[in-house]
């Protein structure tokens, strides 16, 4: 693939803070032009600290790239200035308007007709009935929708986008990811972290990190096939206490609740098998079905000792 066909095209990047253990440890990643490119990981696994790597606002202890074609270390300014990057916290002034905020960003930017530049934002995310209000009066929906619509007003080729639907309403999620896939439409690549699977599934490629090191990387199909995983699905009476007396026993790796019924995963089919008919009896049923990437990412979760995706 060729350099030019990347919009992100790093290799063995790390970085440590004191003498703690490397916060990114030998990340490669390669992200095509236009790709809705998905990061996911438990917290504390690297995925801001790469982001920031990337985009120029941290110095990679060790590693190169090029991010839309500049050097990492030596244009980091020019990094800066062709991205749009969203941070997991609302980071706009909640004391000035909608207006104003996207005005003093279009500023920072030097935009040379700033006030199209702002009227163009504010259309394209919908925001123009509210270009009055204060930005700390908005809802959760409404501040993901300013800090995109700030992201994207100097008409970046880049958006890096840290946790954009943490705390909004479903609704408001759905109509974030229209506006991912219409810009994806347009040329815009995009690197997401995402701690929700349906949000996953909207990406292209997906690369899962845990303490500082990707551990999978490919589209999610990829991912679920190249797992080696083994799925059942159990239905039946008091599947808590089913689930506690399955985790210990041989060739189960994880059991996790799906509603009202488990998917009880493992990587040795054969004493998985055995395992279960040990122990479900005839008021329960389960059978063979493929893994999920939720069940792929569960398991990963837990052979890391981590217990929760950010």
């Amino acid at each position: 693939m060729s350099s030019a066909a990347l919009a992100i095209d790093v290799e063995g990047l790390k970085k440590s803070f004191g003498r703690a253990k490397p916060a990114v440890n030998g990340v490669s990643l390669r992200v095509r032009r236009g790709e809705i490119f998905g990061f996911l990981g438990p917290n504390g696994s690297g995925k801001t600290t790469t982001i920031r790597l990337i985009c120029g606002l941290l110095t990679p202890d060790a590693g190169n790239g090029r991010c839309l074609g500049f050097d990492l270390i030596r244009e980091s300014a020019l990094i800066k200035q062709s991205v749009g990057y969203m941070t997991q916290k609302f980071s706009l002034y909640e004391d000035l308007s909608v207006r104003e905020n996207l005005d003093f960003v279009a500023r920072m930017y030097g935009l040379p007709r700033r006030m199209q530049a702002v009227d163009a934002s504010l259309e394209r995310l919908g925001l123009q009935g509210r270009s009055r209000q204060l930005a700390g009066a908005l809802s959760g929906g409404w501040k993901q929708r300013l800090a995109l619509a700030a992201c994207l007003i100097h008409n970046p080729g880049l958006l890096l986008l840290d946790e954009p639907t943490a705390g909004v309403d479903p609704k408001a999620r759905r109509d974030f990811w229209d506006h991912i896939h219409e810009m994806a439409s347009e040329g815009v690549t995009t690197l997401v972290s995402t701690h929700y699977m349906d949000e996953a599934e909207h990406c292209n490629k997906l690369a899962y990190i845990a303490q500082g090191e990707l551990l999978a990387e490919g589209t999610p199909t990829d991912i679920v096939a190249a797992s080696g995983l083994v799925t059942w699905l159990v239905t039946g009476p008091d599947i808590w206490s089913l689930s506690r007396k399955l985790s210990d026993l041989r060739g189960v790796v994880n059991v996790a609740a799906f509603g009202a019924s488990l998917h009880v995963s493992g990587y040795d089919e054969i004493a998985l098998k055995e395992s279960l008919d040990s122990l479900v009896d005839a008021s329960f049923s389960f059978e063979r079905i493929s893994p999920g990437l939720e069940d792929v990412f569960i398991t990963l979760i837990k052979q890391t000792g981590k217990d929760a995706l950010q």
